[in-house]
């Protein structure tokens, strides 16, 4: 530990000491021009001195969001602010030096202009303001400057406020907007942008692969914040001053209109703006929705395809055809529909490069932070590889979501029908080489390089495939997106496990850790698979969750050879695909090889590699609950770690589980594991069926793990979310009783009435009853 550390650190706020003075900007500045999107959080660098001479300055940073950004001057405050944070425990007759901030700097991305605001504070002095491009040099900053600045640092503050990908040590979240007359600010500043037309340059969602005026992250932003809360007066009144100018914005005039519960009047503008922009994919989406939640959804998947007419190359026109094919029950259109989504590599959110530091300074938030676990790692953070090893939570951005679509079939068909479906679709690996081999035989006896035998097609395909003259033996370099694996899938046990390309290489699970306690293993065997009255269990579980079935029944499948877990579970051979193939093509072979299927497609790699993500799941899955219905026949009480059971949680929801995966998380919370999923997952499922008790006996431990992490802000939030679904239906009084009536501590308390107090605030729906 270096000398003089623990008096220089804020007392309340996390911070990162440097190795070197002033190093994290320097880094920060090399870092400009790798910022994509809209940018890291905001920066705020200090020199702490004790001003003795000789003495050794220390450079500390923090990494903050919801920071008025709109001047120099509101930044400068906030440097300000943190003179007062640092521990003062000197006294008259001690010898310890008092440190005091020396100087600041805090930096803002500029995600309109591609530049870095920055502010140095001298302490006591002046305050300069100044701009950095992406090469490093210096400029002046303008208030145009100021003004794109200002709506960067709220969108950031509203986006990240609640994604649980997106982590940083000694990040500080505050409230973005606080008041009325700052909210009227925000519409102000991010109506100028509009109309300049630069709403577009601060990028898109992953999902989006072209930006436009009404798919970008100012509009993801706007309709967010509003949104959430459900109040979209606001933003009605915003987009009917945009759509004037912008025909396209009528979209989201329509969704505000219909958020609203202004049906009518949201009719008439999807109408009227049908005349204008009929090729607008956005405008014809708004309609699917209204026309889904009317149960309309043979109207609506007409306005899909003509949606994905429009907009051939964006993922999210093919998303919505195939969800509505789904709604329908035509599965294999939706399945086909599937294979032809445009997939777009993942871009995360903008981020700083991780430095060494000399020590990072998290402090302990005191008094809500006590009903927390320890923060240290225990048996109950270890879990099965296998578990820990499924590729499904891997998955971002379009696959994702391509994937969530893999999971509704299945959850509606069943894991057999799907397989059925997709050999009825796609060509399967083995139809496609005897298909190639029939036809390169064709060719070599149409050439004479063969005489033709009398055994038939069979010895025929045979000849041709092991011919050695190079002009009928299947070549070996072909592509390998056309070609796929040439080796038959080969059947796996109970002990085995496929990758996301299908090789065997990930250690199965065991499902249950009770195999490694012996007091259990002399009670009962936990191997599913050696028990005979397991199989009965087994064999009995609901086909149509997609969950275990007969290996009997599973025979009825079209896919040549049935390959069991051991369980029933029937393991996906390999489909022929090929790199890009319209599903409205009629030929899915290449031109120079003659093709005969004329009523089947190429499955693309990426959906066949989903098809395999998806068996993991359903395989580990069913695995777990043959064996939970094992235990409870056996009357045995089933354990598992703590991060076992979360990952089944998630698996559970994953899958269409809800009451399977709300059971586990509840598991979950027997266990003195530190992690906040459990408790926010649950907060969700009690709002959305409008458990008020155990909603807000949640929300009071994931408020306690944001304080934890520096999230200091009320909205936008999980937890205002859920308060303000419970609020529609009970109205915020008797949430407010709720908490009264818990005698939680004043701290507490106070905590959890910021919540409500937003709410009546900005006037959110039951603010008043």
């Amino acid at each position: 530990m270096v000398n003089g550390l623990p008096e220089a650190s804020f007392k309340d706020i996390p911070e990162i000491f440097e190795v070197d003075l002033g190093e994290s900007l320097t880094a920060r500045t090399e870092a400009l021009s790798s910022f994509r999107e809209l940018g890291p959080p905001d920066l705020c660098h200090v020199v702490k001195s004790t001003g003795r001479s000789g003495a050794r300055d220390f450079g500390s940073y923090h990494y903050i969001s919801g920071v008025d950004a709109s001047s120099s001057a509101s930044l400068a405050a906030y440097i300000n602010s943190l003179t007062y944070s640092i521990e003062d425990n000197s006294a008259w007759f001690s010898k310890t030096p008092q440190w005091k901030v020396k100087n600041g700097c805090y930096c803002c991305f500029n995600a309109f202009s591609r530049v870095d605001i920055r502010v140095d504070v001298k302490i006591p002095g002046g305050v300069n303001a100044y701009v950095i491009d992406l090469r490093g040099e210096r400029h002046e900053a303008t208030p145009e400057l100021w003004q794109e600045t200002y709506v960067s640092a709220l969108l950031r503050a509203i986006l990240y406020s609640d994604d649980s990908t997106y982590f940083l040590d000694a990040y500080r979240k505050l409230d973005p907007i606080t008041t009325r007359e700052g909210e009227l600010r925000f519409l102000q500043a991010a109506e100028a942008l509009f109309t300049k037309g630069e709403g577009w340059q601060v990028g898109s969602d992953p999902e989006i692969q072209v930006a436009t005026i009404v798919s970008n992250h100012l509009t993801a932003g706007i309709m967010k914040y509003f949104g959430d809360s459900g109040r979209y007066q606001p933003v009605a009144n915003l987009f009917e001053k945009l759509a004037a100018r912008e025909p396209e914005v009528n979209s989201l005039l329509a969704k505000s209109y219909i958020g609203m519960n202004e049906e009518v009047k949201a009719v008439q503008i999807m109408g009227a703006a049908m005349r204008q922009t009929p090729q607008a994919y956005t405008l014809l989406h708004v309609q699917c929705d209204f026309l889904r939640s009317k149960g309309k959804q043979e109207w609506a998947v007409k306005l899909a395809r003509q949606a994905v007419n429009c907009a051939p190359s964006e993922f999210v026109t093919w998303e919505k055809l195939a969800d509505l094919y789904i709604d329908l029950g035509q599965f294999d259109s939706a399945l086909l529909t599937l294979n032809s989504c445009p997939m777009f590599t993942f871009n995360g959110r903008d981020a700083h490069r991780v430095l060494p530091a000399i020590k990072v300074h998290l402090p302990f938030h005191r008094p809500i932070g006590e009903i927390l676990p320890e923060r240290h790692k225990t048996e109950d953070d270890e879990a099965e590889p296998a578990l820990q090893r499924l590729p499904a939570p891997g998955l971002r951005g379009t696959w994702a979501r391509a994937y969530a679509l893999l999971t509704r079939l299945v959850s509606q068909i069943g894991w057999d029908e799907l397989l059925k479906i997709r050999s009825q679709v796609f060509v399967m690996e083995e139809e496609y080489r005897m298909q190639k081999a029939h036809s390169e035989m064709q060719q070599a006896l149409g050439s004479g390089n063969l005489t033709p035998p009398e055994t038939g097609l069979e010895s025929d395909l045979a000849s041709a495939v092991i011919h050695e003259d190079g002009m009928v033996r299947p070549s070996m370099d072909d592509n390998a997106s056309t070609r796929g694996v040439l080796a038959p899938t080969p059947k796996i046990g109970p002990t085995d496990s496929v990758d996301l390309n299908g090789s065997s290489s990930i250690p199965t699970i065991r499902i249950s850790t009770e195999s490694l306690r012996e007091t259990v293993e002399s009670e009962v065997t936990t191997k599913v698979e050696s028990d005979a009255e397991e199989e009965e269990v087994v064999q009995k579980m609901d086909k149509g969750k997609g969950r275990a079935v007969d290996v009997e029944e599973s025979e009825e499948a079209t896919n040549g050879d049935v390959h069991t877990n051991g369980h029933g579970l029937e393991k996906p051979i390999q489909a022929a695909g090929e790199g890009e193939q319209s599903v409205n093509d009629a030929s899915p072979a290449p031109a120079q090889e003659p093709f005969s299927f004329s009523n089947k497609r190429l499955c693309e790699r990426w959906l066949d590699n989903l098809f395999m993500v998806l068996y993991e799941d359903l395989r580990v899955w069913t695995i777990f609950r043959a064996e939970v219905a094992h235990f409870k026949t056996q009357h045995v009480a089933y354990r598992k770690t703590g991060l076992e059971w979360e990952i089944l949680g998630d698996l559970g929801l994953r899958l269409h589980h809800k009451e399977e995966a709300k059971e586990a998380y509840q598991r979950c919370l027997d266990s003195p594991r530190y992690s906040v999923k459990p408790w926010s997952k649950l907060m969700e499922m009690y709002a959305d069926e409008g458990d008020i008790q155990r909603c807000v006996q949640t929300a009071i431990r994931v408020a306690a793990y944001q304080y934890a992490d520096y999230t200091e802000m009320s909205y936008p939030t999980q937890i205002a979310r859920a308060f303000f679904k419970l609020g529609q239906i009970h109205g915020h009084a008797k949430i407010s009783f709720t908490l009264l009536s818990m005698g939680l501590p004043e701290p507490i308390l106070k905590i959890m009435d910021s919540y409500l107090n937003y709410g009546k605030t900005f006037g959110v729906e039951g603010y008043d009853f």
